[in-house]
């Protein structure tokens, strides 16, 4: 019994390993025709943002541990911009309604939709929003495979799909595995990212930088790249950028206070040039004081959001909230610094930015 189930696993081993190097042998590859794209930086006019609203049918107890932070996003958001909201199923969406009007929300402001989703990272999963060379807004619908097959995923990767079909924009199919959350934009041609993910083997076999940054030259409008090396495994996600570094004003890279830092990752930034050659102001936000509760982690606070009218912070009830929440609303003086109870995400490995995506005002 025991040698014929070892047998069967070793040729589903084997089935598994030819399919690898059958796709490393062909990996995704960009379509170099005539079309191209740009994506405007986070902190371009928005249309309106989108959220999943997290929920109990792939891992029960989320709605009692994240309700209260996704009430508050969308509470700071919506009197600035729409908020679009992705919800499991109707019974879902009562609910989620009876919070947000207890809340005081202008539900006017808010639109519900019914999609099954996987989880609620919308952020990795969710549509990408560019503008066409004719300024037409188009969905970009890259491939998600739950952070290397790591997660349930299936239905997370079908929101693109939705989105364009409800919105009646034109979708885009880019034949390449990409989170969101694993590329930050200038706006001004310069895309960051860390190779741990995007180059990582449980994402796009054999797909070497060069062909990645076709990819984003095409469909993101990039034409000048900052690579980190990343740590795969560190997280579910093979560590993203999101969680690292990120832009802010277009001269503005936001990373971690240098002792905090990876010594390699911190000189890359401070080295790092733009699209013009010249070099970006470095700003430091410090990590949380004290651990999350249970956790080894500290809480981050790079992953905040830009928002029309307010940058979401995620705020972790530390000593060290205040502090940055003070050097983010420096960056940002025309907008208000919202501190959003985080905690959850953050023991859930994320944080607001990885929770909400941006929908770009059309010209």
């Amino acid at each position: 019994m025991r040698t014929s189930m070892f047998l069967m696993l070793l040729s589903l081993l084997t089935l598994s390993n030819c399919q690898l190097l059958r796709d490393m042998e062909n990996p995704p590859q960009p379509d170099l025709g005539d079309a191209a794209y740009i994506m405007p930086s986070e902190e371009s006019p928005h249309e309106g943002t989108w959220l999943q609203w997290p929920h109990n049918h792939t891992y029960p107890g989320h709605t009692d541990r994240h309700d209260v932070t996704f009430i508050a996003i969308t509470k700071a958001l919506h009197t600035g911009e729409r908020v679009h909201i992705i919800v499991y199923d109707q019974m879902e969406e009562q609910r989620v309604k009876t919070l947000l009007g207890a809340a005081n929300i202008d539900l006017t402001q808010v639109d519900f939709y019914e999609w099954k989703t996987d989880d609620y990272w919308v952020r990795d999963n969710g549509p990408i929003f560019t503008f066409d060379e004719n300024q037409q807004l188009v969905v970009q619908d890259w491939g998600f495979n739950g952070w290397g097959e790591k997660t349930p995923f299936q239905h997370c990767d079908q929101i693109p799909v939705k989105v364009s079909d409800i919105l009646n924009l034109p979708k885009v199919s880019v034949s390449m595995i990409n989170e969101g959350g694993s590329v930050e934009i200038d706006g001004h041609g310069t895309l960051m990212a860390k190779k741990s993910s995007i180059l990582n083997s449980n994402r796009n076999p054999g797909l070497s930088q060069s062909a990645a940054e076709a990819f984003f030259r095409q469909y993101l409008g990039v034409t000048n790249f900052i690579w980190l090396e990343g740590k795969a495994g560190q997280e579910i996600t093979d560590d993203h950028i999101d969680g690292t570094a990120r832009f802010a004003n277009e001269n503005i890279i936001v990373t971690y206070e240098e002792e905090e830092s990876d010594p390699k990752e911190y000189q890359q930034l401070v080295e790092a040039r733009n699209a013009d050659g010249q070099a970006y102001d470095i700003v430091e936000l410090p990590l949380t004081r004290y651990r999350l509760p249970g956790s080894r982690d500290y809480g981050i606070y790079i992953n905040f959001y830009v928002g029309n009218e307010v940058v979401l912070v995620p705020n972790f009830e530390d000593p060290h909230d205040e502090i940055a929440n003070a050097r983010i609303q420096a960056i940002f003086p025309n907008r208000r610094v919202v501190g959003i109870p985080a905690i959850e995400l953050g023991l859930d490995g994320g944080g607001v930015h990885c929770v909400t995506q941006q929908q770009p005002q059309a010209p």
